[in-house]
């Protein structure tokens, strides 16, 4: 008995070292970070240390923050519901008609492998500098894993169950709606976890080309003053605010959909 107790303490302790490690991992990179700036003084214009950083952003005003967080974020959503609105409907329509997957799947690469950086000037100069060419920016990075994957899932389903349905004389609609989808679900919501970041980064793409406001236009601004610790404040923000984002697919999945996570994940 004492020594199957112990067992359980230590297998217990070890579980929770393995949570713990990457926190761990990521204050030693920090504490490492903060000793070789100091040690070898590595001037703050080329990299500032996190202590440095820290001060710089409580240094702004949290309306700064405010404002630009919220120009980011507005578009990022946008731009990622408009997404979602058109991704998952046309990949239903890919594989429910082979001629659309035979003549708009070309296009769709084509469109994807185009580099973004490249057009987004030609969009702001066509579309005007509003937020409607930065939304269009953040939809065209975000939209195609989406459809890529969407379809992938309803493909994947196996044909047994589709044999199935069509032996019950079910009609396409409900084929799709009561068998495609639902075994489609846990291909749609690792697309969205992959969109999310996407839409973080289109934004800021956008800001880079045509802004104002944003975390990315804080950041192109930071720098071209070679002011680096703010410019690092605001990578910071961005990271967090890219890692919540992507945070949210997930709630809502274990929310509306628990049946279609891993059984580790429940």
């Amino acid at each position: 008995m004492p020594s199957s107790a112990s067992n359980s303490v230590w297998r217990r302790v070890l579980s929770f070292m393995d949570k713990l490690t990457p926190a761990l991992t990521f204050v030693a990179v920090i504490a490492v970070w903060e000793i070789a700036c100091r040690v070898f003084r590595i001037p703050v214009f080329l990299l500032p240390a996190p202590s440095v950083i820290v001060n710089a952003a409580f240094d702004q005003q949290a309306g700064i923050w405010l404002g630009n967080i919220w120009a980011t974020l507005r578009v990022a959503i946008a731009g990622y519901v408009v997404a979602i609105a058109v991704s998952i409907p046309l990949a239903v329509a890919l594989v429910s008609y082979r001629f659309l997957s035979r003549t708009l799947y070309p296009a769709l690469v084509v469109i994807q492998t185009t580099p973004i950086v490249a057009i987004a000037p030609i969009i702001v100069v066509t579309l005007g500098s509003s937020d409607l060419p930065r939304v269009v920016i953040t939809f065209l990075i975000t939209f195609f894993p989406i459809v890529v994957s969407t379809a992938t899932g309803l493909e994947a389903t196996p044909p047994e169950l589709i044999e199935l349905s069509r032996s019950l004389k079910a009609g396409r609609v409900r084929e799709m709606l009561h068998i495609r989808l639902p075994y489609a679900v846990p291909y749609i919501f690792s697309s969205l976890k992959i969109a999310t970041t996407l839409s973080v980064i289109g934004a800021v793409i956008a800001e880079f080309v045509a802004a104002e406001r944003g975390l990315g236009f804080y950041i192109m601004f930071s720098t071209s003053l070679f002011e680096m610790p703010k410019a690092f404040a605001g990578l910071v923000v961005l990271v967090t605010l890219s890692m919540l984002f992507f945070c949210v697919p997930k709630a809502v999945q274990a929310w509306l959909f628990p049946w279609s996570l891993p059984k580790s994940n429940r």
